[in-house]
Order: structure tokens, then C-alpha cells, then sequence
């Protein structure tokens, strides 16, 4: 089990940037791999970047060239630097630990203005 606790959400006018974390409670080298998702209101839940174990990444379509997803694993925490933000990044962003079984965070809004 691992319990995931996000933080750095806000709001911020459209062109600004925010930097995201998800605190972990053991150690990230332990988990295969962590990603962050986010809700829209009205919408699925959507895949928007991730990191495995060995410390490859991915990110949506939407979001690349845009958003970094990076970690420090002595400090068990994963980030989400998201730069030139638009009102269409305007959603709930949850982390999540892939485990064999999906956890993840209690989520953070993000809100950005046009």
C-alpha cells in the first residue's frame, strides 16, 4: 500500500505556470511506476504524464513540450512542472502509484484563467 498526498495547485492566469507534488509514503524506487491524471468537470478522468521505475517518461499529447514530470526520490516525492497553461488545463490533477492496483491522491485543483 502506499498513500499519496498531492499539494501546489491554483490559480493562475493562462500563459503562468505551476509546479505540482505528490508526497509518497514509502519509497518511490518501490513502486513501478507514478504518473499524474486529471478531471475536468464534465469529463473522464485522463491520462496526463508519467514515470516508471527506471525513470522514463510519458506524457498526453496535450501536454507535451508544456508539463515535466520529474522526481527526487530521496525526498519520496514526484512533481508536475506545468508551464504555458491554458483555461483547457483547468481540472482536478491526481496522482497516482501504479502497484499492481492503481492508488492515488485526494487530488488538487488547478484552475488557470483566460
Amino acid at each position: 500500500q502506499v498513500q499519496l498526498v498531492e499539494s501546489g495547485g491554483g490559480l493562475v492566469q493562462a500563459g503562468g505556470s505551476l509546479r505540482l507534488s505528490c508526497a509518497a509514503s514509502r519509497s518511490i524506487f518501490s513502486i513501478d511506476a507514478m504518473g499524474w491524471y486529471r478531471q475536468a468537470p464534465g469529463k473522464q478522468r485522463e491520462f496526463v504524464a508519467r514515470i516508471s521505475g527506471g525513470g522514463s517518461t510519458n506524457y498526453a499529447d496535450s501536454v507535451k513540450a508544456r508539463f515535466t514530470i520529474s522526481r527526487d526520490t530521496a525526498k519520496n516525492t514526484v512533481y508536475l512542472q506545468m508551464n504555458s497553461l491554458k483555461p483547457e488545463d483547468t481540472a482536478v490533477y491526481y496522482c497516482a502509484a501504479e502497484l499492481g492496483y492503481y492508488y492515488w491522491g485526494q487530488g488538487t485543483q488547478v484552475t488557470v484563467s483566460a
